[in-house]
């Protein structure tokens, strides 16, 4: 039986991986980086130790990666303050969810990128926990964000379905264990490998409700939204 649904953040309540591309991109151009079309997508699922390190290591950006953290964590921080991109359906979608189980949150962004997001937009009493994975050892597609998330929420992993979009992200959620609702990413999204396995796959979070979850508790019967 579900006890409890974990949302990954960008890409899926927020429209934000071009965000995150053209604020790192313009960091890269400013700083006279290496900027590649293949980078963002690499990047994706990274946690902040990590893409701030291949910012300095592949990218090219001659500042320490700390100093490379804090200043894309700052442009972000201040694009999400005049123009938060909430993907449409997302916000009901949570209270929908809401209603039935304990929601949590499992994101590469930074903490404070995590507590701003739910804050503007309204959400953050609707999740019982959040985990940024800077808190643990690995990044996306490493299961640990998503363990983590389920040992706050005292749920096991089997017992839990994770809403990702991304390639990594949907890695990181099998790894861990979880039944997984793909909402793949329109900019980038996941190879059909990755795919393959997910319980229950949407075209829309408007989608999303407690009979999907529902679903992928069976994820011998996959289904197409």
């Amino acid at each position: 039986m579900i006890e409890t649904v974990v949302f990954d953040l960008d890409g899926v309540i927020l429209d934000s991986e071009q965000v995150w591309e053209e604020v790192r991109e313009g960091l890269a151009r400013e700083r006279g980086g290496r900027w590649s079309e293949q980078a963002q997508a690499d990047m994706m699922g990274m946690s902040s130790t990590e893409w701030s390190r291949y910012m300095h290591d592949v990218v090219g950006l001659p500042e320490p990666p700390e100093e490379i953290n804090r200043e894309v964590v700052q442009r972000m921080l201040e694009r999400y303050s005049h123009d938060l991109p909430l993907i449409e359906g997302a916000v009901e979608a949570v209270k929908r969810l809401a209603d039935r189980w304990p929601l949590g949150v499992a994101s590469s962004s930074n903490r404070e990128l995590i507590d701003r997001v739910l804050e503007v937009a309204g959400l953050a009493p609707y999740f019982r926990v959040t985990v940024s994975s800077e808190e643990v050892t690995r990044g996306k597609p490493a299961p640990d964000v998503y363990l983590e998330a389920a040992r706050r929420l005292g749920v096991e992993p089997q017992r839990a379905v994770a809403i990702e979009d991304s390639a990594n992200g949907i890695r990181s959620a099998h790894a861990a264990g979880m039944h997984v609702v793909a909402i793949p990413n329109r900019a980038f999204p996941p190879p059909p490998d990755v795919l393959a396995p997910a319980a229950v796959v949407l075209d829309s979070i408007k989608e999303l409700d407690p009979e999907v979850v529902k679903e992928a508790e069976r994820p011998s019967i996959p289904s197409s939204g």
